[in-house]
């Protein structure tokens, strides 16, 4: 039965430099991971005139990495389980670095649309193990300071995406222009395939976890019908296959359900065990993360493009705007346990709504079609330090209360949904922005303005969401 599992093999809490060289190594892979989703928009110009590329294929260029890395992310998971977090990790990584090549090699729109996938096979393979290992080789303070640096480089990884772009394009080492951005994981992945051997645990696999194999493909066809609509559809008009796709995907989440409550009850070992489901508000945790950084990533997206389409911003200046903003996050990620742990509880909420006021100060400011003042970058970093407050904070308690032994559901379920909400998030609130700065009644300013409301009102419905989460996990 299921909670006959014996438990898995647990690395003893790693301390000194052994700690701090396995974060080196495992978080630098994050970073190239969430560095790659991003980078890639400012090189678009540049791939467009060099490949003649056009259309669904841009699309897919840009878009093809996230939609491998969300759909194979938990089955990534359960893998590393299975053959070892180490092993999965190092086979992830090779995969990254060796289609980073070949995507900077590319010679023709149809060789970079394929090796962008396989880049997001690898990021699938390695990512989910990162948080893993953590959850295992860490523990109490130690862990909660990993995951707030965890936190700090999902969030970092993805502003900075956009002044590291601008900058290897502007450079145009050597003349490799746009290929750059997909070289530089290069030499980045050989160090880390060095290093990894040496630094990470080594443990059994655990033989008594198999592949819930009905349950993995209805989970991945059931992601990629809900995330290619979303990401094909806006620049493809919302065809009618993307409606009927989507509404697939939710018929597909409902089949998953019965599938994995199938598995659980003949005493087999579903994708997400019912220890892990059941754990105490970790779906709360899962869907608040899932809002956050949805609503982050779709500000983030219609930011830059309001930056540098309507104000003539480079990228380089539009991406040091939001310093600001991954400054505070990352302070506030790193440093809120010195808040005292009696305010813990009411911290994450407040994190939350202090976001959305600064969003909604944001409307205000930038709703005159202004560039950004100091008063804007004060907006900036208060929508960092409310989210910062709330990110690791969150994630640190819902693990707390996972056993290690199903570590590797736990973060298979959190890593997926803040994946998705990163692709829901650019995918809907791009298609708003779009949708409203193309009417004739309403001026970009407007539109800029609008978005910035309907993000600081979902950052109110994460901050319920989030009330939610903590209540449970306290009982």
């Amino acid at each position: 039965m299921i909670q006959m599992l014996r438990p898995a093999p647990v690395p003893e809490p790693a301390a000194g430099r052994r700690s701090i060289a396995l974060l080196v190594v495992i978080l630098t892979a994050q970073f190239m991971a969430v560095l790659d989703g991003s980078i890639v928009n400012v090189a678009i110009p540049s791939i467009r005139s060099d490949l003649d590329a056009h259309g669904a294929a841009m699309q897919l260029i840009v878009a093809g990495y996230v939609i491998a890395y969300a759909a194979l992310l938990v089955g990534g998971a359960r893998l590393g389980d299975r053959f070892t977090q180490r092993r999965v990790f190092i086979a992830g990584l090779v995969v990254f670095t060796l289609t980073s090549l070949a995507c900077g090699l590319a010679w023709n729109e149809a060789s970079l649309i394929l090796f962008r996938f396989g880049q997001g096979v690898g990021a699938a393979a390695m990512v989910p193990q990162v948080m893993t290992l953590i959850q295992r080789t860490f523990a109490g303070a130690a862990r909660a300071r990993a995951l707030s640096i965890y936190a700090a480089i999902v969030s970092g990884g993805v502003v900075t995406g956009q002044i590291l772009g601008g900058l290897i394009v502007d450079a145009d080492v050597a003349g490799s222009g746009w290929r750059a951005v997909f070289l530089v994981n290069v030499p980045l992945g050989l160090a880390l395939l060095v290093l990894a051997p040496r630094v990470l645990p080594v443990t059994a696999g655990r033989t008594d976890r198999t592949v819930d194999g009905p349950g993995l493909v209805t989970l991945t066809a059931t992601v990629l019908l809900l995330v290619v609509p979303l990401v094909l559809g806006r620049e493809l008009g919302f065809p009618l296959w993307s409606w009927l796709c989507l509404g697939a995907g939710v018929l597909g989440l409902v089949v998953f359900v019965l599938i994995e409550r199938a598995v659980a009850g003949h005493g087999r070992d579903p994708l997400f065990a019912p220890q892990v489901v059941g754990a105490p508000g970790l779906i709360a945790t899962a869907a608040t993360l899932l809002l956050v950084m949805g609503t982050f990533s779709g500000w983030l997206f219609v930011s830059a493009i309001h930056l540098q389409s309507d104000l003539g911003y480079s990228a380089l200046r539009a991406g040091v705007q939001f310093l600001p903003m991954g400054v505070a996050f990352a302070v506030a990620g790193l440093y809120w346990q010195r808040v005292p742990a009696r305010w813990h509880t009411l911290m994450i909420p407040f994190g939350l709504v202090a976001s959305a006021v600064s969003l909604g100060w944001l409307a205000w400011l930038l709703g005159d079609g202004a560039g950004v003042g100091p008063a804007a970058s004060i907006a900036f970093g208060l929508y960092g330090l409310g989210n910062g407050l709330a990110f690791s904070p969150l994630m640190t308690r819902a693990l707390a209360a996972v056993p290690i032994t199903l570590a590797a559901d736990a973060s298979g379920i959190l890593v997926t949904g803040v994946q998705m909400g990163i692709v829901v998030g650019i995918a809907s609130i791009g298609s708003v922005f779009f949708e409203l700065a193309g009417t004739t009644t309403a001026s970009t300013a407007d539109a800029v303005a609008a978005v910035h409301l309907i993000c600081a009102a979902t950052t109110l419905v994460a901050a319920v969401s989030a009330t939610i989460a903590v209540r449970r996990i306290r009982r």
